[in-house]
Formats: structure tokens, C-alpha cells, sequence
């Protein structure tokens, strides 16, 4: 038990910045935490976000001698992906809970074995970040879904579009693994069931020219099969050049649930629930108001800045009282299984010719 949460941040890269904003915000509206430290290869860097949050706090560009300096009781962890496993192994032998940004580790193999280790020696030390599932359209549209707005439900859409490549430098495993993993986590979430089956489509159309990331494709689909006549479809993309684009359908026997549209409005979303065709009123519909930071941020951001910070607020306060995390390694690792699933049976253009109709499918275990 915690009155008083110290969290660190490690890694202030992209996403860093916003977890640490959300730290400070969340120690002056409760009182309840601090921001311990800043943690990051690039010193400067860490000393200007500090400073962009007018606080002084220390900065370190090891995070082993961090662990060591014992002066913090919780660390959001925003390193990259090829270094989360070994940032979470030193910050949990020192004793801390952290929040990690997704995937676990990036691959299914290595998502196993790191699965192993923590269920056997620390259960409950790791929460992983699936913000949408801290996102107030999300969980409305999820609250219609299990309240029987539409009726079974036998199909739900995700779309994930950016409209940039991903940024000169980034590591990334392949566009599936690093932007799918937020929608099938979604989708896992919003049904509670895995998928029997998977298969993927990807291509390189554009804005792979415009970055030296090396990423497999810039454009791809995934489509998952469930027992019990129902299915899944993702989409994501890196060249929805005309702005973020973040979409879920959720198609029912008896209606339909859409949570946001692409209108160049990233700080309003709707939900809208729709009966069958004829019924002229919505079953439900509600709007919800987006944080504008008033600087310039990345896209992703704009829509789910308050689901971060949700996000945050209930990683302390399972800090704080010892409670198990809402989401955890495992959650990550059944990402990862479909995902990997799917990539396993992935069809290319150069294949396309040579794939019988319908394709095949990969089990998901």
C-alpha cells in the first residue's frame, strides 16, 4: 500500500511526454503520486521534457543505475520494443510494478517465454497498455454491445489508419504487430473469446518510400474467424494521408454499433447505434469531447489522449492498493498469438495469382 505513488517514466520518446504529462496532472488533481524521475538515453531530451512540465526531477540515462537509486516505486516503461523484456526484468528485480507500451516483446516466441517467467515468479508486476480499453467510446459501445442493443453479434470492423509513415528511425516488427496489436486486443475484449483461425493481406503501396523504417508492408489486413458464426476483420495502414482515421463496427442481427467516423474532426467522436433498416431513430447516440492539447502532438493523441490518461490513473491506483492490473502480459500474449497466426498464412500480391479462392488460414494457438 502507497499514499503516495513515485512513478517514473522511462523512455520520452514519443509517447513518454504524454505519460509523464498525465503523472504530473494526475499528482496535482489527487495527490496521490509524484513523478520520481525521467529516464532516457538522450539527457537533453529528458531535460526538456522536464521542463516543458516545469519540474525538476532527476535524470537518468541508465536505467540500471535508476533501478539501483531506488527512488521510485512504479515506472511507465516507453523504451523500444526490442528492449521491453530487459527493461521490465531490471525494473521488477528492483521491486517495481510497471506500465509497459505495447507488444510485450514483439514476437510471439519471445511474448511465450516472457509469459512463463512472470506467471511463475511475478503475476501481477506487469500491466500492459491497451489504452483503448480505457476509451469512453470504447466502453460505451461495449456497454450497448453486452446489453443486447443489436441483438447476436456476428461481425465486428477496426480500422487503424495513419496518415504518415511510421517516423524515420522507428523499430517496428511489421505493420500487424505494431499497429494491430490495439485492434485485436479490442476485439478480444469486446467478445471474450479468441479466434479459431487467422489469415493477413498485406502490401506496399506508398508511403513506405517515405521513411527509412523498414517496415513489411505499409498496408494490411487481418481476418479472424470465430466459433459460432462470427468473424472479425482489421484494418491498418499507413497511408490515410488525409488525417488519423480510428473506426469500430459492430454488426448485429437486430442493428449496428459505429464508434467514430473519418470527418477531419479529431476532437469529437461519436457513437451511434442503428436499428435495422426502416427504424428511423438511433437506438443510442452520444458524443464524446477529445483533449486538445493546444501543441502540436503525434495524430494518435488527439483521439485518445483521455483514455491514456485513464489508462495511467489506473495503473497507480493498482499501484497504490496492491490490486492485480486490468490488463496484463497475458493479454499481450493473445494479441501476439493472433497476430502471428494470421501472419503465418499472410497472402502478398506476388501470391495472390497462386491462391486458390478463399485462401487459407492458420489455427490460433
Amino acid at each position: 500500500m502507497f499514499e503516495m505513488l513515485k512513478v517514473a517514466v522511462a523512455g520520452v520518446g514519443r509517447m513518454g511526454p504524454i505519460h509523464a504529462l498525465h503523472v504530473q496532472e494526475l499528482a496535482r488533481e489527487t495527490g496521490n503520486c509524484s513523478l520520481a524521475a525521467l529516464v532516457d538515453l538522450d539527457a537533453e531530451r529528458a531535460r526538456q521534457v522536464a521542463a516543458s512540465l516545469d519540474c525538476d526531477v532527476p535524470i537518468f540515462t541508465s536505467l540500471r543505475e535508476f533501478a539501483k537509486a531506488g527512488i521510485a516505486d512504479a515506472t511507465v516503461v516507453v523504451t523500444p520494443t526490442g528492449n521491453h523484456r530487459e527493461s521490465a526484468e531490471t525494473l521488477i528485480a528492483a521491486g517495481q510494478r510497471i506500465l509497459l507500451e505495447k507488444p510485450l516483446t514483439g514476437t510471439l516466441e519471445g511474448d511465450r517465454e516472457f509469459a512463463v517467467q512472470l506467471d511463475r515468479d511475478h503475476p501481477h508486476a506487469v500491466m500492459l497498455a491497451f489504452q483503448r480499453r480505457f476509451d469512453g467510446p470504447n466502453q460505451y459501445a461495449r456497454e450497448l454491445m453486452h446489453g443486447g442493443a443489436i441483438g447476436r453479434v456476428f461481425k465486428i470492423y477496426s480500422s487503424l489508419e495513419d496518415s504518415n509513415p511510421a517516423p524515420n528511425g522507428y523499430q517496428s516488427g511489421g505493420i500487424l504487430p505494431d499497429m494491430s496489436v490495439h485492434n485485436v486486443d479490442e476485439i478480444l475484449w469486446l467478445t471474450g473469446r479468441m479466434p479459431r483461425a487467422a489469415m493477413a493481406i498485406g502490401s506496399r503501396i506508398y508511403t513506405y518510400r517515405l521513411t527509412t523504417c523498414e517496415e513489411d508492408f505499409d498496408d494490411a489486413l487481418l481476418y479472424l474467424w470465430f466459433d459460432g458464426e462470427m468473424i472479425a476483420q482489421v484494418q491498418v495502414s499507413r497511408n490515410h494521408v488525409s488525417g488519423y482515421r480510428v473506426e469500430t463496427v459492430i454488426y448485429g442481427e437486430e442493428g449496428q454499433i459505429q464508434v467514430g467516423h473519418f470527418d477531419q474532426k479529431p476532437f469529437e467522436i461519436v457513437v451511434e447505434a442503428y436499428g435495422r433498416r426502416g427504424q428511423k431513430e438511433p437506438l443510442a447516440q452520444r458524443a464524446f469531447k477529445m483533449r486538445d492539447y493546444g501543441r502540436p502532438l503525434p495524430e494518435f493523441i488527439d483521439r485518445f489522449g483521455p483514455a491514456y490518461k485513464a489508462e495511467v490513473a489506473a495503473f497507480v491506483e493498482c499501484c497504490r492498493t496492491g490490486h492485480p492490473f486490468p490488463t496484463s502480459h497475458r493479454d499481450g500474449l493473445r494479441a501476439q498469438q493472433v497476430i502471428s497466426a494470421g501472419m503465418q498464412a499472410v497472402i502478398t500480391p506476388a501470391q495472390a495469382a497462386a491462391v486458390e479462392s478463399g485462401g487459407s488460414a492458420m489455427s490460433v494457438d
